[in-house]
């Protein structure tokens, strides 16, 4: 189902407000959304101990710690809060890629039909991050269309979606709720770039096999950022550290999710459906600066470790006493690697 969103030319949405800006122009949404929506959402990490929802463990043994991408039991919440992507954005915004753009923005400028401006499908959209990100990178008229589980996401995504490319042309979007993970090439028709942030860990081979199926049918490039690698650099060290990244990695690939393999089983689909593939680390540099970020990273990456191995409680508590004490106290440091992908599709037609 489409849902056009409002877009540059009303002037009825504030340029470019943030996910609390958004929440507030939803007119008592969240605090009447009843049980799957956010009543509480900003004060969700008010106590010293909480985790914000999409931090850390979902609490439901087997449920995924992410967006929703297939249908669920109506009471089930929402994997990622508001407040959670909006903690993490600005760190997302100064790990992607950079060096990633220029080819794309080569493949895109060479697209047949360009000169009516590109159409960019964002799976697993969240609020929007990767929109006002990529958006202010590319020029020319951009037509966002973005996907997601959850409509207060959505709704948060185009309220604070970008109005102008980076030379002034126009920016419009729509939203679609649906299962990014049963995307075809049907519905990317007519799609110039699918993008996607931290969303390729939380997939399995098939669904990740799927998306490079669809966006190889579409002939589409993507581009898909922030997905975790599986290692993580503390300073200073702990000799437990080891021990909870390995843990953590166990969790991501439960259920036949992907996890840390994510990078280089999105590679091999991507090639092998005729697809140039370039990858390029993307991490996260923790320090004092982002004391908040860090602070929830730390509680959800020992509580998923906790929660993959029990075992671990004990020694894991006072683990996580002494790095939260070493935040608060300005003296850690964390590096949180992430790869991002470009998969240069061939284009409709059968053109290299």
């Amino acid at each position: 189902m489409t849902n056009p969103a409002t877009t540059h030319q009303s002037g009825t949405i504030p340029a470019q407000p943030g996910p609390r800006e958004a929440a507030e122009s939803m007119n008592g949404m969240v605090e009447d959304a009843g049980p799957s929506g956010y009543p509480g959402a900003w004060q969700a990490a008010e106590s010293a101990d909480a985790v914000i929802p999409g931090a850390g463990p979902s609490g439901t043994p087997g449920a995924r710690p992410t967006v929703k991408l297939r249908e669920a039991d109506p009471d089930d919440p929402p994997r990622y809060a508001p407040e959670w992507l909006e903690l993490r954005e600005p760190a997302d915004a100064a790990a992607r890629a950079h060096d990633l753009l220029d080819p794309l923005r080569i493949r895109l400028a060479n697209l047949p039909g360009k000169s009516g401006g590109v159409v960019i499908h964002d799976l697993g959209c969240g609020t929007g991050s990767m929109g006002r990100w990529l958006a202010a990178c590319l020029d020319g008229a951009q037509h966002w269309v973005l996907h997601d589980r959850d409509p207060y996401l959505l709704h948060f995504a185009a309220v604070a979606s970008p109005r102008t490319a980076a030379d002034g042309s126009r920016v419009t979007v729509e939203t679609r709720r649906g299962d990014v993970a049963r995307l075809t090439a049907d519905a990317l028709r007519g799609a110039s770039l699918v993008t996607a942030s931290a969303l390729l860990d939380v997939l399995t081979r098939g669904e990740v096999d799927a998306l490079a199926a669809a966006c190889a049918g579409a002939g589409c490039p993507a581009l898909l950022t922030l997905s975790v690698a599986g290692r993580v650099e503390l300073t200073p060290s702990h000799p437990l550290d080891s021990e909870i990244a390995q843990a953590f990695n166990d969790h991501q690939r439960r259920d036949g999710l992907l996890g840390p393999d994510a990078v280089p089983a999105a590679a091999e689909a991507f090639s092998e459906h005729g697809a140039t593939v370039r990858l390029h680390p993307s991490p996260w540099r923790l320090g004092p600066e982002q004391a908040a970020l860090t602070e929830q990273w730390l509680r959800g990456w020992v509580g998923a470790a906790v929660e993959e191995r029990p075992g671990l409680r004990a020694a894991a508590d006072a683990y996580l006493a002494e790095r939260l004490a070493a935040c608060a106290a300005g003296r850690l440091r964390v590096t949180v690697h992430h790869t991002d992908l470009l998969a240069l599709c061939r284009p409709a037609g059968g053109a290299s």
